[in-house]
């Protein structure tokens, strides 16, 4: 009889816990979630994770990074995502207002970046800036579907050395080289394999953000900043994403983790970094 009456307690504990909610970080077992960042905020996302776990110790940010291109076509296609951070509107538009995949109230803009002509230290190279990028012997360019190849291509269009287009990220990268001249162009799948191309002197001169640049000043240098008026701002939207294999706990993790990137803790920690936070949200 005591063993009975001691389960129908727990039971009844159980049910009363379950009826008046709870936090993410009330659950004792470790809670996982999925963040989609683009590549140009690895490191600044690791930081941040870890910043964020120390006042949720049962918690497991795992981040996965990439150009918000490729992760889009991944969370479009299914990919366990509870968290997308974006390196451009375009990519959060899509997963926002065409496929209804943002959760209502949890988007924002969340820093600015600027993007850079850089090359590897001691180069000699003859380029200053980006328009006259032609001179280099090879260049490292993202490709358009990364928001930092779409960038420079709307910064080539605005500046007169590329012809217009209604969509800039459908500019080849054969365009591109026979518009300045036949140039050699090492074409990335994201500013990650750019930043290195250029880092190890696989390529004279490349283009990526400025935050790309943090923790490789004694590799690299900073040719131009290419001025939003060219660029125009490139901003990064944050959201949680619907996620079908979600539960409450974990779906209420993702939710603590968005409002935690756009608290003064995480502004620090990404001007640390190179971004500007002051954004409109």
């Amino acid at each position: 009889m005591r063993k009975a009456g001691m389960l129908m307690v727990t039971a009844l504990a159980a049910s009363l816990l379950a009826g008046c909610g709870y936090k993410a970080s009330d659950k004792k077992e470790e809670v996982t979630i999925t963040v989609f960042a683009a590549k140009s905020l690895n490191q600044v996302m690791e930081e941040l994770i870890a910043e964020f776990q120390k006042t949720h110790e049962n918690v497991n940010v795992q981040g996965s990074y990439d150009s918000s291109g490729t992760l889009m076509v991944q969370i479009e296609e299914g990919a366990d995502c509870d968290v997308f951070f974006s390196a451009a509107v375009k990519q959060m538009n899509q997963l926002d207002e065409t496929d209804g995949l943002v959760v209502e109230g949890t988007r924002h803009n969340v820093v600015n970046n600027q993007v850079c002509v850089v090359t590897y230290k001691e180069s000699n190279t003859k380029v200053t800036g980006l328009k006259d990028i032609k001179n280099a012997g090879s260049i490292a360019l993202a490709d358009g579907s990364v928001p930092v190849g779409k960038y420079t291509r709307q910064a080539m269009v605005n500046a007169g050395m590329l012809e217009k287009a209604d969509d800039v990220s459908k500019i080849s990268t054969t365009d591109i080289s026979e518009a300045l001249g036949g140039v050699e162009i090492n074409e990335c799948a994201n500013v990650g394999v750019v930043t290195s191309a250029v880092a190890e002197g696989s390529n004279e001169v490349g283009t990526v953000y400025y935050s790309d640049t943090y923790g490789l000043e004694d590799r690299l240098e900073i040719l131009e900043k290419i001025p939003y008026d060219l660029t125009g701002d490139v901003i990064y939207p944050v959201a949680q994403i619907q996620n079908s294999e979600a539960d409450e706990a974990e779906a209420t993790t993702a939710k603590e983790f968005v409002d935690f990137l756009i608290t003064d803790d995480a502004k620090e920690i990404f001007q640390k970094y190179y971004f500007d936070t002051d954004v409109e949200d």
